[in-house]
């Protein structure tokens, strides 16, 4: 079995596959102060929790944009599942070749969603990632990273409106019952679901027309759900895009492949 972990900078996703199968998956919000000690227990419960054992896991697949986490989530994984990740970097394989000014500046997570795309959907796409950013990443139909646009959240846009105002609320990130708002938290709301939603069909659009009519939308992350609930351009919800590249990517680099 694989256990396959993606570090965001709001929430680290692990997930176990048997063969190509996701059997069981977990998000866990990212806390820079943990030590690997509490990752490495945290990781135990997590598999135990599902009647999963370290000793079935025969490999480790890791994404990271949080470089200060790669290394205690590794150590982690050696001394307490006694493996050493395959950690997504530059000489890993992918499958997926770079048209970016330069390739290394690229996350590995969007990279990670290319590698997935390119083997499960196809290009050309438009992989629009619903994290601690809003990204949209372009693939052509050979399956080459093209590059794409990166946006703030809509978690970084609420709490903004809450950290830098003095009477706008903290509010919930659900569908308010109307566009307009009757009330303050409603037309926070409205402002946050409605505005990103329109922000994904006005970027979509704009992608189309570059990538061609055939383009592919496949929508990830945690708020994926959310916005595809209110618009019809979000034509795939892959929530554990990620997971299914980083098991694509270890096959690839593993002796027999």
């Amino acid at each position: 079995m694989l256990l396959a972990i993606d570090i965001g900078n709001t929430n680290i996703t692990l997930g176990v596959y048997q063969a190509d199968q996701l059997i069981a998956h977990w998000r866990l919000a990212t806390d820079h102060e943990r030590m690997p000690d509490e990752f490495g227990i945290l990781f135990i419960d997590l598999l135990h929790h599902h009647n999963l054992d370290v000793s079935q896991i025969d490999g480790i697949c890791l994404a990271s944009v949080v470089p200060p986490l790669t290394g205690k989530v590794s150590e982690a994984c050696r001394d307490y599942i006694h493996q050493s990740p395959l950690v997504v970097d530059a000489g890993v394989k992918t499958g997926v070749r770079i048209r970016y000014d330069d390739p290394r500046a690229v996350g590995a997570d969007r990279i990670v969603d290319a590698a997935a795309v390119q083997k499960l959907y196809g290009g050309p796409a438009c992989v629009v990632d619903f994290g601690t950013a809003t990204t949209f990443d372009a693939i052509a139909e050979n399956g080459d990273y093209l590059g794409g646009a990166i946006a703030p959240g809509i978690g970084i846009a609420a709490e903004a409106l809450f950290m830098r105002t003095a009477k706008l609320p903290r509010v919930d990130l659900q569908r308010p019952p109307n566009i307009i708002g009757k009330n303050t938290v409603q037309a926070i709301q409205s402002g946050l679901v409605f505005g990103y939603v329109s922000l994904v069909e006005g970027m979509v659009k704009r992608f189309r027309a570059e990538l061609g009519e055939k383009m592919k939308v496949i929508a990830t992350g945690g708020l994926a759900e959310v916005i595809a609930r209110e618009t019809s351009v979000l034509e795939i919800i892959a929530p554990w895009l990620t997971l299914d590249g980083l098991n694509i990517i270890w096959k690839l680099n593993q002796p027999s492949q």
